[in-house]
């Protein structure tokens, strides 16, 4: 394995499944971001005294799983008399699909309910197609920062991950490196953030991470979907459907940061990020339940293993998806396509065989944090 090779950057290739499938079959993604609303509502109370209130999504995909949540704040704020121009920018990679957001926000797809575009005046949208690792905007001028289950990914892969997809599952030294990367990773978002911020403003983030039991996405109790990811990924390498190079090449460029790697930033009053000027005001862990175990497990005998497992399977690959499919790029698209549906394909029939223990239960790491005034 040679770590040169391995330094992909992730903002060449990494996208969420579009035309509106990520937002569509994650609703987890949703319920998470809804139950946080009230941090927001919380830190809308003492925004920055600014002529134009500038709201920024970081790594927002296609915007649909936070459409709720932003009208309902935007809503609030003219409820309030707050008439100032609101400026709303989503950001994720040149990748993204922001034909859908702008589709979306503007009434055309989806829930027309949440338009707020249409709803109000003086909200003006944007997208930002660059990666949320650099300053976004120019200094001092967000009011309020938000992202969602996003800033997991790494800026690059450290490594490849030999015998795993993940680095929850790699040896001690893949994941030593992996952790460094995320590490320093992190100290960048964070100064990033620093020099957007308007003194006051806040930046309100939930990231996946692994909490104090050790749990972390897919994995707090029965089944473990990265190990399930491996599984049928190293049985098409075993069958030599793929080679062992393809195996090895399908590593998430994620780390899931513990707590005590979050806050470490913070806890030094001498380092870069405290000295740019970021306080952390709150941290806590949140386990959002997996929407469809719920209703597999509400509806009993109206619903079976395989009506439960064709309604899993979907939303494990809204996310995941890109990461295969990165992997076989080398072959032509229709063998590509083939192979990415075997292996979804065979995770689903391993679900409907068996639902127990399998579910897409979120763990986040909440985060509270402001711009010294």
């Amino acid at each position: 394995m040679a770590d040169k090779s391995s330094k992909l950057n992730t903002q060449a290739v990494l996208a969420m499944k579009g035309a509106g499938y990520y937002s569509a079959r994650t609703r987890g993604a949703k319920n998470a971001i809804d139950k946080v609303r009230p941090m927001l509502e919380d830190a809308l109370q003492s925004l920055p005294e600014q002529a134009v209130l500038r709201l920024a999504d970081f790594g927002a995909a296609d915007g649909g799983t936070s459409q709720e949540m932003w009208a309902g704040l935007i809503a609030n704020l003219r409820a309030s008399g707050d008439s100032r121009p609101i400026e709303m920018l989503y950001t994720d990679l040149a990748s993204n699909d922001f034909s859908t957001l702008f589709r979306t926000m503007q009434g055309m797809q989806g829930d027309t309910t949440h338009a707020y575009q249409n709803s109000h005046e003086n909200v003006f949208v944007h997208g930002c197609g660059t990666g949320f690792h650099q300053q976004l905007m120019a200094d001092a001028s967000l009011c309020l920062g938000f992202s969602a289950t996003a800033m997991h990914y790494v800026s690059e892969k450290p490594c490849e991950i030999e015998d795993h997809v993940h680095m929850v599952g790699a040896t001690p030294e893949e994941r030593a490196k992996f952790s460094a990367q995320a590490a320093a990773d992190w100290e960048r978002i964070l100064l990033a953030r620093a020099s957007e911020l308007a003194p006051g403003g806040r930046f309100i983030c939930l990231n996946f991470g692994i909490d104090e039991k050790g749990r972390y996405l897919g994995h707090t109790g029965g089944q473990s979907m990265f190990d399930n990811f491996t599984l049928h990924w190293r049985t098409l390498r075993d069958a030599g459907q793929i080679t062992d190079q393809e195996f090895i090449r399908a590593t998430f460029a994620q780390h899931y940061r513990t707590v005590k790697e979050f806050i470490a930033p913070f806890d030094n009053p001498s380092s870069a990020v405290r000295q740019a000027g970021l306080n952390l005001i709150g941290v806590e862990t949140q386990l959002t339940p997996c929407p469809y175990n719920a209703l597999y497990q509400e509806a009993g005998t109206k619903m079976s293993s395989a009506e439960y497992a064709a309604s899993l399977i979907p939303t494990t690959r809204s996310w995941s998806e890109t990461v295969f499919r990165t992997a076989l790029d080398s072959r032509p698209e229709a063998e590509i396509q083939t192979l990415v549906d075997a292996f979804y394909s065979a995770y689903e029939q391993q679900v409907a065989a068996d639902p127990s223990g399998h579910a897409m239960d979120y763990i986040h790491i909440l985060m509270a944090i402001e711009k010294q005034a």
